[in-house]
């Protein structure tokens, strides 16, 4: 492993550790301050930390901080496929690091919310809680695409646009699954709450809705005016 790529692994690792602590720990602190912080204020937590976790790595990894964002690079050639594993490895550690950190603060506290894991909603089935993931993560990739990848796009947008489609997503879809929109997002609350029910919807909703975006943002929108990488 050359320097650079420790780089780009580490600052997965760190920008991943900082969007699931304050993300997760939004809703922890909303249970700790009996509702205060509510929905939008959770939704606002999300956005912006993402938002400032873009800004501060996109040009060191390109800012994934996300395994199905990941996975949606990879697929359409934006990305090595050691790179790719490399960096759901070290998503998945600093999810996993956040959660420990949470655990450590909120302590017994954060069992009543699993330390913020997401969750359904009573009365939200499994095949709508796959779909919901899949249709809002389908409008955050796509949101990537056109300001990250297409450099066509104004570069002082990227964290901002990124943010607030997350903060609307929240918004609409964070009463009915918890609207993760990020495997990474889910991973490291569940570890330490040991709450694995429906945690692969998580997984398998994003990464569906971040591939089909990124096939068609990338092949539709793009075509060949943008050269892609290749393993």
């Amino acid at each position: 492993m050359g320097l650079l790529e420790f780089k780009k692994y580490l600052a997965e690792l760190v920008a991943t550790f900082g969007f699931v602590f304050l993300a997760a720990g939004s809703v922890l602190t909303n249970q700790f301050t009996q509702g205060k912080l509510g929905n939008t204020g959770i939704a606002l937590a999300h956005g912006l930390a993402l938002m400032a976790m873009v800004y501060a790595v996109m040009n060191v990894s390109g800012a994934h901080i996300n395994p199905a964002v990941t996975v949606a690079m990879w697929v359409t050639k934006r990305i090595k496929t050691k790179d790719g594993i490399s960096y759901i490895i070290a998503q998945l550690i600093g999810s996993a690091i956040a959660g420990f950190f949470l655990l450590w603060i909120f302590q017994n506290g954060g069992k009543a919310v699993n330390f913020g894991a997401p969750a359904l909603a009573s009365g939200v089935t499994l095949f709508n809680g796959i779909l919901i993931e899949a249709v809002f993560t389908f409008f955050l990739v796509f949101t990537i695409y056109g300001v990250a990848v297409d450099k066509r796009a104004p570069q002082g947008a990227i964290g901002l646009a990124i943010g607030v489609i997350v903060i609307v997503a929240l918004l609409v879809a964070g009463p009915l699954t918890g609207a993760a929109l990020n495997p990474a997002r889910a991973f490291g609350p569940a570890l330490v709450a040991g709450f694995w029910t429906h945690q692969y919807i998580y997984w398998i909703g994003p990464i569906i809705g971040a591939v089909i975006a990124g096939l068609v943002y990338n092949n539709l929108l793009l075509g060949r005016e943008i050269k892609t990488k290749k393993d």
